[in-house]
C-alpha cells in the first residue's frame, strides 16, 4: 500500500507539470487549424469578413491564462459539498437579474413618454453596474465548480486514464462567435466555415449572404452556435442548468475525440462530421443528464424522472393531433425533396422551393431567417434524434444511435467510435 500511494504521489506531480503543456498544446492545434491556404474561395470569403472575423488568437491565450490561474488555485476544491451546486445556480440567476436589468434599461431610454430617460435610468443602470460585477465575481468559480463536476462524472462513467480526466475539463462561458457556413449551390455540403463576431444584426448577416452569393455564386448561412469545441471550450452564457451542463459535456466530447481519429479527420467529409457530432450529441445528453442527477437532482427533467420510475404505471400515449404542425417531419420532406432537386440539377427551383418552405415553417410559428443548402449542410448534421429533420434520409445519424444502443457503458461506445475512419467503418462495426 505504501508503495502504491508512492506511485500516485509521483504520477499526481507529472501531471501537474504536464498539464499546462496540454492547454498550451491544444491552444496550438486550435491556431494551426486556423491557417487556410494563400487564395482560392477560402481566401475570397476572409477577405470578405475581414472586419467582423472572430480573433481566436487573443481569445484563446486570454482563456488559458485565466484557466491556468484557476486551475493553480482550485478554489472549488475547499467548498463544502452542498455550496458549489448551490453557487452554480446563484451564477445563472445573477445572468437572469442582468439580463432582465439591461432589458429594463432598454424600455427606459426608448420609452417616448419619459421626459428625461437619462436621469430615468440612473437607478437602473446603477444596480445593472452592480449585479454585473457580482457576475463577474461569481463566473469563474462557477465554471471551476462544473469543471470539478464533469470530471467527477467522467471519471464516474469511466472516461478516466489513470485516475486522470484527458483532456481537463476547461471551459469558459463567453459570448459565442457566429458561423458562416458555406456550401455550393448545386449540393449540400459544408465547404468550411468562418467565425464571425457574436450579436452580427440581421441587416449585417443578410448582406454578408447576398453579397457572397452574388459574387461568388456559393449558398452561405451565418449561424448561431452554443458552443465550440477548442481548447478551453468556449460555451455561450446561459440561465438553463440542463441546457449548460449538456453542452459543456457535449464540448468536452468533441475534445476527447480530437485526440483519436474520428476527431482529427472532423472536417474531411461530411459523413465523419456527422458521426463526430452526433456522438457528440448523444453523450453530451447522457453526460448532462449524469450531472444533474448527482449535483442538481431537482432540475432533473420530469419526463426523465417519469421513465425512471418502475413504480408507475406507464402512461398511454397521446393519440398523435392529425392536424399538429410537425416541424422535424415537415423539414426532413424539405430535405428530401431539395436534395432531388439538386440531384437533377435544377438549382434555382430547388432554391424557390426552400424559400416557399421557410414561409410555411414562419406561418407555424417557426421563423427560420433563411433557408439554403448551407441550412442543410450545417444543421443536418446533428442527426441524432427520430424523423431526419434537417439531415432527410441520410443514413449516418441513425447508424450512430444504433451503435449506442450496443453499448451498456457510454465510456465503451466512445472508444470504440472514435477510432471509425469512415461510414464503412462505422457500418462494419454495427454488422459485425
Amino acid at each position: 500500500m505504501k508503495i502504491m500511494g508512492q506511485v500516485t504521489r509521483i504520477l499526481r506531480s507529472a501531471w501537474r507539470i504536464t498539464r499546462l503543456g496540454l492547454v498550451l498544446l491544444g491552444a496550438g492545434f486550435m491556431l494551426g487549424g486556423a491557417a487556410v491556404p494563400p487564395g482560392g474561395l477560402p481566401a475570397q470569403v476572409r477577405a470578405r469578413t475581414r472586419e467582423i472575423a472572430f480573433d481566436f488568437s487573443a481569445w484563446t491565450a486570454e482563456a488559458a491564462f485565466a484557466k491556468l490561474s484557476g486551475w493553480a488555485l482550485s478554489m472549488e476544491r475547499f467548498l463544502a459539498p452542498q455550496t458549489g451546486p448551490a453557487l452554480v445556480l446563484e451564477t445563472l440567476e445573477q445572468i437572469r437579474l442582468v439580463r432582465q436589468l439591461q432589458t429594463e434599461l432598454l424600455l427606459i431610454v426608448s420609452d417616448p413618454a419619459v421626459e428625461d430617460p437619462q436621469a430615468a435610468a440612473g437607478p437602473v443602470r446603477q444596480s445593472l453596474g452592480d449585479a454585473q460585477a457580482r457576475l463577474d465575481a461569481l463566473t469563474p468559480l462557477a465554471e471551476s465548480v462544473l469543471q470539478a463536476q464533469l470530471t467527477d462524472i467522467l471519471a464516474d462513467a469511466g472516461l478516466d486514464f489513470m485516475g486522470q480526466v484527458i483532456p481537463p475539463t476547461l471551459f469558459r462561458t463567453t459570448d459565442v462567435p457566429m458561423s458562416l457556413v458555406i456550401s455550393p449551390r448545386e449540393r449540400i455540403e459544408r465547404s468550411f466555415d468562418v467565425s464571425l463576431h457574436a450579436g452580427l444584426s440581421a441587416e449585417v448577416m443578410a448582406a454578408l449572404e447576398d453579397q457572397i452569393f452574388a459574387d461568388l455564386d456559393q449558398a452561405s448561412l451565418v449561424v448561431p452556435v452554443g458552443g465550440i469545441g477548442i481548447y478551453p471550450t468556449m460555451v455561450m452564457q446561459s440561465t438553463n442548468i440542463v441546457w449548460l451542463t449538456e453542452v459543456i459535456a457535449h464540448e468536452w466530447v468533441h475534445n476527447f475525440l480530437t485526440l483519436r481519429p474520428l476527431g482529427i479527420n472532423y472536417g474531411t467529409s461530411e459523413t465523419l462530421r456527422t458521426i463526430n457530432e452526433t456522438t457528440a450529441t448523444l453523450a453530451g445528453v447522457e453526460l448532462g443528464l449524469m450531472i444533474l442527477e448527482k449535483y442538481y437532482p431537482e432540475h432533473v427533467p420530469p419526463e426523465v424522472h417519469l421513465a425512471q420510475t418502475d413504480a408507475l404505471p406507464p402512461r398511454p400515449e397521446p393519440e398523435p393531433d392529425p392536424d399538429a404542425f410537425d416541424f422535424r417531419a415537415e423539414m426532413r420532406i424539405t430535405r428530401v425533396e431539395v436534395d432531388r432537386l439538386l440531384a437533377e440539377g435544377q438549382i434555382e427551383e430547388a432554391e424557390h422551393y426552400m424559400e416557399a418552405r421557410r414561409q410555411l415553417f414562419w406561418q407555424h410559428g417557426f421563423p427560420i431567417r433563411k433557408i439554403n443548402q448551407a441550412y442543410f449542410a450545417f444543421y443536418g448534421a446533428y442527426n441524432d434524434g427520430p424523423g431526419g429533420g434537417a439531415a432527410g434520409e441520410d443514413p449516418v445519424g441513425p447508424a450512430v444511435v444504433a451503435y449506442r444502443e450496443r453499448f451498456d457503458h457510454l465510456s465503451d461506445f466512445l472508444r470504440s467510435i472514435a477510432w471509425v475512419n469512415s461510414f464503412e467503418d462505422l457500418m462494419a462495426l454495427l454488422t459485425a
